[in-house]
């Protein structure tokens, strides 16, 4: 995933405001998602992980909302942010959805945390400095890239308290659940990148 083009080519500021945009679009389309999995994961814990349950209480809290402000960013960058809000992911997106679903309902509902290691790891290690690159490059307002600063240096915090639910995990199958999960939406979530540098206009496929 960090390989993908669009990762250097924002790093460089060598990005148009349309691909921009359309990373901000597809953003939402899975963070607005992020909430009802997280409630779908919970409500499908058992009895004896109900730490867990508080621990997705505690995320949910955090999340909530989260989506709105990348449709403020949208707005800021001068885009269409209600067509966005009414509109489809592309298609990783949409599979990488699909797909989380289809594990936290029939596999395991601690896959959750395969989606919660790929995005606060990844925002961690690349959202600030990109932030600042875009804005330099695109002469954005700080209003257009609240989302990625908000989800950089900041989620420090929460990737420590991630590593610490991470260490009481202990059962084998638990583990490859999430790891797996973890491994299928870095690729997915690679695939949107690349179509954000692929297609001329940046709109994503």
């Amino acid at each position: 995933m960090l390989s993908s083009v669009v990762i250097e080519q924002s790093a460089q500021g060598n990005v148009t405001r349309d691909m921009y945009i359309a990373f901000l679009s597809q953003a939402f389309y899975h963070v607005s998602h992020t909430v009802p999995l997280l409630m779908s994961a919970g409500s499908r814990l058992p009895a004896e992980k109900e730490w867990l349950r508080a621990a997705l209480a505690e995320y949910i809290e955090e999340e909530y909302g989260h989506h709105e402000w990348i449709l403020n960013d949208i707005r800021a960058c001068g885009g269409d942010a209600e067509a966005v809000r009414n509109g489809a992911p592309g298609r990783a997106i949409e599979l990488m959805l699909a797909y989380l679903y289809y594990r936290i309902e029939r596999v395991n509902p601690l896959c959750i945390f395969g989606m919660v290691h790929v995005l606060e790891g990844t925002s961690v290690n690349i959202a600030t400095p990109i932030a600042e690159s875009l804005q330099h490059a695109l002469k954005l307002s700080e209003e257009a890239t609240t989302y990625l600063r908000s989800h950089g240096a900041l989620d420090l915090e929460h990737l420590k308290f991630f590593a610490s639910l991470m260490d009481k995990v202990t059962d084998a199958r638990d583990q490859q659940d999430i790891v797996h999960t973890a491994n299928v939406v870095y690729a997915l979530y690679g695939d949107m990148l690349r179509a954000l540098a692929e297609v001329p206009d940046g709109t994503a496929q």
